[in-house]
């Protein structure tokens, strides 16, 4: 198994959605490389690339240059099987929000197994409901409750820390050993909506009532986080029960 220092280099991305303003690209670039992290995405920024974003990264141009930019947020984290949100409060009874420590400790665990993103929203608004839906879990730092809005640059750098403190308190320590492959993002969102199908297909879900019910069921899945054997379990249960169900209508047609 990789060393935590090269699972923090090689399976940790940083995602930013829609930034702003450059400088802030290149602030969070050089917040990354002080903590060893060097995967950052952007996804649709307003300038990029940009001078401003060159002078603030300073000596972290390398991790700028080689930044990755996409159109969406399902491209940058498709492939992964855990998306952390970062959010300045906590949205709702349904999300069970982690402190930075605590989310940094599963982020630095589980990329063992895969890539792991952690998704910072526009500077202005944050993440949206949308957005905060493609993820798995959330992390709140817990700032002064009268001024919480961190800068991007700060909320890399309060990660990053975390992230390096568990990967040095990790140095020597036993191997996990073989893990099962958890499920990504992707296959996540493919049993989503096959399970939404599948409750509208039972009489479960009325139409235009969806949304609250669903979104509490994502929470559920995403907290037991499954592995892909387990996913493809799930949709094969789900379509042995929407054959029964097809099988069970045409019989009541033909006695009727």
């Amino acid at each position: 198994m990789k060393s935590s220092h090269n699972r923090m280099r090689d399976a940790i991305r940083v995602v930013l959605i829609e930034t702003s303003h450059p400088g802030n690209i290149g602030a969070v670039a050089r917040a990354m490389k002080n903590m060893c992290l060097q995967q950052l995405v952007l996804v649709s920024p307003r300038h990029f690339p940009s001078p401003e974003a060159d002078a603030r990264a300073s000596g972290a141009r390398d991790v700028l240059h080689q930044a990755r930019v996409v159109s969406s947020l399902e491209e940058a984290v498709g492939d992964c099987p855990v998306v952390i949100g970062v959010s300045a409060r906590k949205r709702s009874e349904s999300w069970t929000a982690l402190g930075p420590r605590e989310a940094m400790e599963l982020a630095l665990g589980r990329a063992a197994q895969g890539p792991v993103a952690l998704v910072f929203g526009r500077e202005s608004s944050g993440l949206s409901a949308q957005e905060l839906d493609r993820c798995t879990h959330l992390v709140h730092i817990p700032a002064n409750p009268d001024y919480s809005s961190l800068n991007i640059a700060m909320a890399v750098q309060v990660l990053g820390y975390e992230l390096r403190m568990q990967s040095l308190q990790e140095a020597g320590a036993p191997s996990r050993g073989d893990m099962a492959v958890p499920a990504s993002v992707a296959q996540m969102e493919g049993f989503f909506g096959h399970l939404e199908q599948a409750l509208h297909d039972f009489g479960f879900l009325q139409p235009g009532r969806e949304g609250r019910i669903m979104h509490r069921l994502r929470r559920l899945f995403h907290r037991a986080a499954p592995d892909e054997r387990e996913v493809n379990i799930l949709r094969g249960i789900l379509s042995s029960a929407q054959g029964g169900k097809s099988m069970r209508q045409r019989s009541s047609q033909e006695e009727s």
